[in-house]
This record gives structure tokens, C-alpha cells and sequence, in this order.
């Protein structure tokens, strides 16, 4: 019965990672603990281990989106290679830092970054893009396939800083990166929508292999649990590129504000009681 939930969990989390952006980790992550300690359905599970479980399935989310938004020609493959040289000593600090948290901390912790990660969703929209940082960074022109072109960009020293705590929060939550990357993509370095969506899920597939690769040492990965989460993660972040392309995703967006503020309470309130 876990290993059909775990299927359905890992379909979910690669459609709604890959549609927007988000890596999948953020949907994952909290199911999977649910199901596992809170309905006791896989009581071996511990904060570590989901962690582990979720940073290996973002691998084949991340390739699955990758390849599928390379056709559509939306990655940026120079900024994710620089979000990601950012992103590595985060996201090594960060598994090792997840490896001292019991379930309560790392559910408090969780918690809170839940309820800021479904702020900024619902802040996203409202806030004006910010122009100083295409004006005194290295710009990047995209023209889409209505023939409108973008300019945007960023100062390196600055999206190295970004992507280092994003890749902290990522090796010690497991959740990705992309949840908090795509915003700053779009409000401060004026990215494409698509395009950042695309260059998120092409850094994710970098971090993640990084990430897994330190939650692996550290013994944190439960293989049993790869064989179900796996192969749905890769067939849902395939489905999730393929509507991106033709669906506008407000009202997923939405959804997944308030899935976020409902999961964040729940998760502050485990972690305090």
C-alpha cells in the first residue's frame, strides 16, 4: 500500500515541480512524512531519510524537465551553470547540517519555510520587477516564439550569494531550490517566466546531484524507496513540461500557496507539540 502512495506522491510532486518550477521536493517532502510517521505506514522513515529519498527522486525530475524544456529552446544554460557553481557549498553545508535535527526541530524549521516559500507566492504577482539588477549585471536576451524579446540579467557576485543560501535550504530540506529561485528570477533578474522555469528545473537536476550525492555519504538515502518514487517523479516532471507549454499556471499557483500556508501551520504545530 506505501509503495502505491509513494507512486501517487511521486507523480504529484514531479507534475507540479516541473510545471512550475518548484523541483518537486516541496510536495514530497512533507507527504512522505505524513504517511510515514504520522500514519505509521513507514515508521523506519526519519527526517534524514525523506530528505534523502527527496533529493534523489529531484535528480530525475530535474533531467525529465531538462530534456523536455531543451526542445522548446527555454533553458539558460549559462545562468543555471552559475546558480548552480552558487548553489554547491550551500547545498553541501546544508546536508550536513540536516543531519543533527530530530523530527520535531526539522518540522518547526520546515514549517516556517513553508509559510515564507507560500508568501512569496502570493507576493509574486504584486511585486514590481526590480531594474537595478539587469542595469548593473550581465544582461541575456531571449525572444520567445511570438517574436517579443526579453532582456534581463544579473550581477554574478550577487546571483553566486542568492544561490548559495537557496542551495542551503536545499540540502537540508530537501525541497530543491526552485521555489525560491524562480521569484528572484523573475522579480529581480527579469527573466521570461518560461525561462525560468526551465532554468530552475535544469539547476535543480545539477544540485541535486550534489546534494545526493552528500546525503548518500552520510547514509541518508533509503533505496527500498527509490524503486516506487522514481520512475512517477520522472513520468510526472515529463507531464508537468508538457503543460507548462500550454496551460498558464495561476491557478496551480494558487492552489499551491494555500497547500503550502496548510502544510507550514501543521508542520510548526507538530514541531512545537
Amino acid at each position: 500500500m506505501e509503495f502505491l502512495l509513494l507512486v501517487f506522491i511521486a507523480i504529484l510532486s514531479g507534475l507540479i515541480g516541473s510545471l512550475v518550477g518548484l523541483g518537486g521536493g516541496i510536495i514530497l517532502v512533507p507527504a512522505t512524512l505524513f504517511i510515514g510517521l504520522n500514519l505509521g505506514m513507514i515508521p523506519e522513515l526519519t527526517p534524514q531519510k525523506v530528505v534523502g529519498l527527496s533529493v534523489v527522486m529531484m535528480i530525475f525530475t530535474g533531467l525529465a524537465s531538462t530534456l523536455s524544456y531543451m526542445k522548446s529552446k527555454t533553458v539558460d544554460y549559462k545562468s543555471g551553470f552559475i546558480f548552480f557553481i552558487g548553489s554547491i557549498p550551500g547545498t553541501m553545508l546544508g546536508a550536513w547540517v540536516n543531519k543533527g535535527l530530530d523530527l520535531p526541530s526539522f518540522n518547526l524549521y520546515f514549517g516556517i519555510l513553508l509559510i515564507i516559500l507560500a508568501t512569496i507566492l502570493l507576493v509574486r504577482d504584486k511585486l514590481k520587477p526590480v531594474q537595478w539588477f539587469v542595469k548593473n549585471g550581465m544582461k541575456q536576451q531571449f525572444t520567445d516564439a511570438s517574436g517579443k524579446t526579453y532582456v534581463y540579467g544579473y550581477p554574478i557576485w550577487f546571483a553566486v550569494t542568492i544561490t548559495f543560501a537557496i542551495g542551503f535550504a536545499s540540502g537540508l530540506f530537501g525541497i530543491g531550490g526552485g521555489s525560491m529561485i524562480v521569484p528572484a528570477m523573475i522579480i529581480l533578474f527579469l527573466f521570461p517566466p518560461h525561462v525560468a522555469v526551465a532554468t530552475s528545473m535544469f539547476m535543480v537536476f545539477l544540485s541535486s546531484i550534489v546534494s545526493s550525492a552528500s546525503h548518500i555519504y552520510l547514509g541518508h538515502v533509503p533505496w527500498l524507496y527509490t524503486i516506487p518514487v522514481i520512475p512517477g517523479a520522472y513520468i510526472g516532471a515529463k507531464l508537468g513540461a508538457a503543460l507548462n507549454k500550454r496551460i498558464k499556471s495561476d491557478t496551480l499557483v494558487l492552489a499551491l500557496r494555500i497547500i503550502l500556508l496548510l502544510l507550514g501551520i501543521r508542520s510548526i504545530i507538530d514541531g512545537l507539540l
